[in-house]
């Protein structure tokens, strides 16, 4: 059943939701505070990085389903269901900000002229349901019947398009069966299992998945720091755990830790909802702490194997905090490019996307070059660091590094190569846990 669908807020989440709800037939009206995105949309023009998304969005465009405004009001005119996609940035202790979150459901408010299902699509804290209910209810003079409903989102940059036109789940927590009604409407051409649980549950369900599979990450990591105490090889390990299935071999991979938007972000507002609640999460807090210093035993191997790194050149492969993405959102990066100049190194960096976007947070560095090719950022290098692993890292030609490099040193916080191979090729190669 065809549905009119707006969406507050069209950065990640919001852009990517509203593209393929409109793909499987909706009508959809996407707006932003942001008017430059707003005329870049409309222009046909995509402000982020996401494999498929561009083509998608004109060709929903194209077909009339899928259109952009600024406009709230109208916004909330045309919509039976509307999505609040909005920013929830981490303040300083680590708590989520919802002032995004509460300007849009005033915003809502003023407008509503009728029945309407109100979703909170944003990743947000137990009991925010309630908040943006009580806002509602506060804000709207005519007292109009609403509801709200709880949807959080489970996309993976670099795969979302895939992640949300085929997902293995759709939550909804509701307080009503008239909203799980519709909601089940607007899922139904996915074709995917609808969990339909009370608000409070599908908030925490969020936070859960993504602080466990941080976890894991930061597990997998510690394994690896012992294997190299040991001398034992990560890779090895980690085929011995993956063929338990109650384990899998997903989030083993070890390397330099978790960034992006959705991990640190959500593991730090995990961890100060449970102590709101009365509960100490010391897991999550050693996950945390594991991440960070992943990155520093990083720069310490650097450091260690080039023995002084003052006046040394250093090229480095991959920015964005994971391939197929241009995100530099607490991207590993930006740590360790910082570390290496503040040690006196020439840094010489490339990633196939996210350049832009670093040099907006790198360029007031002294001493970084932006190459064009991972080519160019080896050529006189002393060492060429791997810090994100796009697959055309893995398709170089090594034997052209290892002639640009002024010495034969791969450092690999990705573990994108084999040992014995780069040995063969008469590199110095250093990687994670081998």
């Amino acid at each position: 059943m065809r549905k009119r669908v707006g969406i507050i807020g069209v950065g990640y989440v919001g852009l990517v939701t509203g593209t393929c709800l409109a793909e499987v037939g909706h009508e959809v009206y996407g707006i932003d505070s942001n008017t430059e995105k707003i005329e870049m949309l409309t222009r046909g023009e995509v402000p982020i990085y996401e494999p498929g998304l561009n083509e998608l969005i004109k060709k929903n465009m194209a077909e009339g389903r899928l259109s952009f405004g600024t406009d709230t009001a109208e916004c909330v005119k045309r919509s039976e269901i509307i999505f609040i996609c909005v920013n929830t940035p981490p303040k300083a202790n680590g708590q989520a900000d919802l002032r995004y979150v509460e300007l849009a459901a005033r915003n809502i408010a003023q407008a509503l002229e009728r029945y309407t299902i109100i979703v909170d699509k944003s990743t947000v804290p137990v009991h925010t349901g309630e908040k943006v209910t009580e806002t509602i209810k506060r804000t709207n003079k005519e007292h109009l019947e609403f509801d709200v409903v709880s949807n959080p989102e489970f996309l993976r940059e670099g795969s979302a398009i895939a992640d949300a036109m085929h997902p293995d789940r759709i939550v909804i927590g509701v307080t009503s069966e008239r909203a799980a009604k519709a909601m089940r409407e607007l899922y139904e051409p996915f074709n995917a299992p609808i969990i339909v649980t009370d608000i409070k549950s599908a908030e925490i369900i969020k936070h859960a998945c993504n602080s466990f599979l941080a976890m894991k990450i930061s597990f997998i990591n510690s394994i690896a720091n012992i294997c190299e105490f040991a001398g034992a090889n990560i890779d090895e390990v980690v085929e011995g755990m993956k063929r338990d299935e109650r384990i899998g071999g997903q989030f083993l991979r070890a390397g330099i830790g978790y960034g992006g938007s959705c991990f640190p972000k959500d593991v730090s507002a995990f961890i100060h909802i449970s102590d709101e609640l009365g509960y100490d999460f010391d897991l999550l807090k050693a996950v945390e702490k594991i991440n960070a210093e992943q990155r520093r035993r990083f720069i310490k191997k650097i450091e260690e194997t080039l023995w002084v790194v003052g006046d040394k050149t250093i090229g480095v492969l991959g920015l964005a905090f994971k391939p197929d993405t241009d995100d530099m959102r607490n991207a590993p990066s930006v740590d360790i490019v910082r570390a290496l100049q503040k040690e006196g190194a020439k840094v010489r960096v490339y990633d196939p996307v996210a350049m832009p976007n670093a040099k907006a947070l790198l360029e007031d560095i002294e001493g970084v070059t932006f190459c064009a090719d991972a080519y160019e950022a080896a050529d006189g290098a002393d060492a060429l660091v791997i810090v994100t692993e796009w697959g055309e890292f893995k398709e170089l030609d090594l034997e052209r590094i290892r002639t640009l490099l002024t010495q034969p040193i791969v450092i690999d916080g990705r573990n994108v190569f084999e040992p014995a191979r780069m040995e063969e090729l008469g590199f110095i190669y250093k990687s994670v846990g081998r």
